[in-house]
């Protein structure tokens, strides 16, 4: 049998190469206690006692942060409207992004910001789009493949007729999210999408 030669150039590579580096990185508070400059990956961990996030708990107490409740990026402005900004300061938009990240969190009515946890990474801009892929498929979070909505922004004064997002209806607190209408699935019918999920994925 012909085994492909290693190409290290190849996309899924480059991938596994970020997404190696941060899953190394140490453990930190949400957001990390310092701020700090630059653009990359992150992944953030749950510990705590949520009954439907039980299995993910287990798999990052005890200092494990084996899996995952939510993976992203931070790219720097220019790299959200099509170029990368190459030899440009990105400024801290990951520090940011984790600092969004965690205010979220302490406004949802049945989550403890004191339950998360992060890992991070600075990366160049190209190479954060495949990070990111990559963790995905690696871990297949929650947040990301189920409960969408976390990462959501307030669309603004005028534009709340949109439905109220999965997480939103899970974690309710977000005082924009109330603006916004009812989710057509109830909080069993989203709790079931996620059994399922981990039915087929936790592994």
């Amino acid at each position: 049998m012909f085994d492909k030669p290693y190409n290290p150039l190849e996309k899924k590579n480059l991938a596994a190469s970020v997404s190696g580096v941060l899953l190394a990185k140490p453990v930190s508070t949400l957001p990390p206690e310092e701020s700090f400059e630059g653009a990359g990956v992150y992944a953030i961990y749950y510990v705590g006692q949520y009954p439907l996030y039980d299995s993910i708990a287990k798999r990052n107490r005890d200092g494990q942060f084996g899996l995952p409740i939510y993976v992203g990026k931070a790219v720097p402005a220019g790299s959200r409207k099509g170029g990368y900004g190459f030899d440009e300061a990105p400024g801290r938009v990951l520090y940011r992004r984790l600092s969004e990240h965690a205010e979220t969190i302490r406004q949802a009515e049945n989550l403890d910001i004191n339950d998360f946890f992060c890992r991070y990474l600075v990366v160049d801009d190209i190479w954060i789009p495949l990070g990111e892929a990559l963790l995905i498929e690696l871990f297949y979070p929650v947040w990301n493949m189920v409960i969408d909505g976390f990462g959501n922004h307030d669309p603004g004064s005028g534009r709340h007729l949109g439905k109220r997002s999965r997480w939103d209806t899970i974690h309710p607190g977000r005082v924009w999210a109330n603006k916004l209408k009812d989710n057509p699935e109830s909080i069993d019918q989203i709790s079931d999408k996620v059994k399922e999920h981990k039915a087929k994925y936790e592994v």
